[in-house]
This record gives structure tokens, sequence and C-alpha cells, in this order.
């Protein structure tokens, strides 16, 4: 069975963003054919999907890197967040269906419940769900995608801190979603707009690591692209 490129970009770019490639490292085909069990020709479209993200670089007589973002670069991530997801929330108010208000609202419900339970190490993933559905429910591709690509690389860049007051943060979520449910597209803006500003406090670069690969071989997941 071929294995489809978007599973082993997927593979590829979990591996860069949770620093087993480090910032910098060498990428060839026969090794990441080798690692994942696959063959080249996956590997060769992966990287050139990845390049085009900004995840890898090709430099000539070197062959394919890690990217190596600067300061610079990094901050303008967190600035470009600032101007899409308030966005996003303004087209999910115009075109969410019944079908993301329900696991929006759903998310709420539970991330409050966590939240007043302390239950803290549920939160970010419900809070990455959250966002994801949020993107999703703008009913745009473009967005949705530029979305998907912008949270992945601000992994890969900041840390993020626990909210101090995670009932406060979930409060906002479900302020946005009541906003998106009654076609509200102003406040949903800017409802979410201000959410990702007391955000941006908790996020804290990452150092760049160097690369830590081990494990000689990591199976991929060829059910479907996980983004």
């Amino acid at each position: 069975m071929r294995v489809p490129a978007h599973s082993v970009c997927t593979a590829i770019r979990d591996d860069i963003v949770s620093g087993v490639f480090g910032r910098g490292a060498r990428l060839t085909e026969e090794q990441l054919a080798r690692r994942y069990g696959v063959s080249r020709v996956p590997v060769r479209e992966a990287l050139r999907t990845l390049e085009s993200e900004g995840f890898v670089v090709t430099r000539r007589h070197a062959g394919a890197h890690v990217a190596e973002p600067t300061e610079q670069e990094a901050a303008d991530l967190l600035d470009v967040r600032t101007l899409l997801e308030p966005l996003g929330a303004a087209r999910a108010a115009q075109r969410r269906t019944d079908a993301h208000l329900k696991v929006l609202r759903g998310l709420v419900r539970l991330g409050q419940e966590r939240a007043r339970s302390g239950q803290g190490e549920d939160l970010r993933s419900l809070g990455a769900w959250f966002h994801e559905t949020l993107a999703q429910a703008s009913g745009s591709p473009p967005l949705t995608a530029l979305l998907t690509q912008l949270r992945h690389k601000i992994a890969w860049m900041y840390a993020v801190e626990p909210a101090a007051r995670p009932m406060e943060a979930w409060a906002e979520h479900g302020a946005i979603v009541d906003a998106v449910a009654r076609g509200d597209a102003e406040r949903a803006r800017a409802l979410t707009a201000l959410h990702v500003e007391r955000s941006l406090p908790l996020h804290r670069p990452r150092r760049p690591e160097r690369t830590r690969v081990r494990v000689p071989q990591h199976v991929v997941n060829i059910a479907g692209p996980r983004n």
C-alpha cells in the first residue's frame, strides 16, 4: 500500500514541532524513509510541502534542513494570529453550521467543567480543539488552512503557559460562541481579538534544540490527515 504524502508530511511536521528534529537539522530522504517505514517518493513530496509551509529550507549543495526562524519571524506569527483569528470568528458567525455550533458549545461546556474542577491537563487540548473548530466554522478552506498552519508554527516556536484564571478564558470562549450563534460577526471578531490579545503574554519563545532522533523507525498513520 502506498502511504499518502500528507500522512508522511504530518509525521515529519509533528517531529519538527516536538523538537525531534531540531532547527537546522539535516533531513535526508533516505533517513526519513527509513524512520517512517515508507519509500522516498512520499518523503520527497512531503518535504516540498513543508518547505512551502516554512518548516523546511532547501540549501544548494546541502539538501533539506529544518528551518531556523529568526526572533522577528517568530514574533510575526503572533501578529498574524491577531489578524486572522478574529477574521475567522467573524466568518464563522456568518457561515457556521448547526453541527459546528453543537461542537463549539460542547467544548465550552467541557472546558468550563474541567477548569472548575481544576483538571488543567485537559484544557490545552480542549482549547486547541475549540480554535480548530472555530476556524472550520468559517466556511473558508484557505483561511482554515492558514490558521491550522499558524497553530503548528506557534506551537513550534513558543511554549504556552497555562492561563492563571482558566474559568475566565473559557467564559471568553463561551461569549465568542454566543456571538457566532447569533450571527453577530462584528461582536465575534471583537471578542476573539480581545481573547487573542489576552493570551499573548502567556507565550514564551522556545529555545532551539539539537536534533534528538533516537528511534530508528516511526510508523506513519495512513488513516488520513489530522489537520
